[in-house]
């Protein structure tokens, strides 16, 4: 952990405002698992009709959370709460390790996916990836850098996926005869 990444979480939690703490235990909670932003898509698929679309968004949004999961185990990077108890967390139960955030992965993924779909939403949709990626410093559970990295992950996933899945529905030419 960089030293700047450690004193930049700790400002953080150290200058809550209380009036405040719910607001934000409360965006990290809608969070988990990508929920919400699987939510969204399921309301813009109904109002636009394009239901394949939401499909391609949960898949995306999930495949975000699958591998910040599965980046957690090598990189093995301690919450702030267990380098540091003090000051104690917001949110309880929270498990595993530090880096990246999921939280941050699933809502830039989502962000992204959704913005492409609904262009003219795009601020709305990533003032709230935003918000949930702060929400998870601010609550005492990941550094400024594990959001970062779960933000750029989350980016990653959202273009290579759907050009992924494009390239494999694309029709393969014939063989040559002969």
């Amino acid at each position: 952990m960089s030293e700047l990444d450690g004193n930049l979480q700790d400002w953080v939690v150290t200058h809550r405002f209380e009036p405040l703490d719910q607001f934000f235990v409360a965006l990290s909670r809608l969070g988990y698992g990508g929920a919400i932003w699987v939510l969204i898509a399921v309301g813009f698929a109904v109002a636009t009709r394009r239901p394949t679309a939401a499909a391609l968004a949960a898949a995306t949004i999930w495949s975000a959370d699958l591998l910040a999961l599965a980046i957690k185990v090598p990189v093995d990077r301690p919450r702030p709460f267990v380098v540091d108890p003090q000051p104690a967390p917001l949110l309880l139960g929270v498990i595993g390790d530090s880096f990246p955030s999921a939280h941050a992965a699933t809502s830039f993924a989502g962000a992204l996916v959704l913005s492409r779909w609904v262009p003219g939403r795009w601020p709305i949709l990533f003032g709230l990836a935003l918000a949930i990626a702060y929400s998870r410093v601010y609550v005492g559970v990941h550094y400024p850098g594990d959001v970062l990295g779960g933000a750029a992950l989350g980016l990653v996933v959202a273009i290579a996926l759907p050009r992924l899945v494009a390239a494999l529905q694309r029709p393969r030419p014939a063989p040559p005869p002969g």
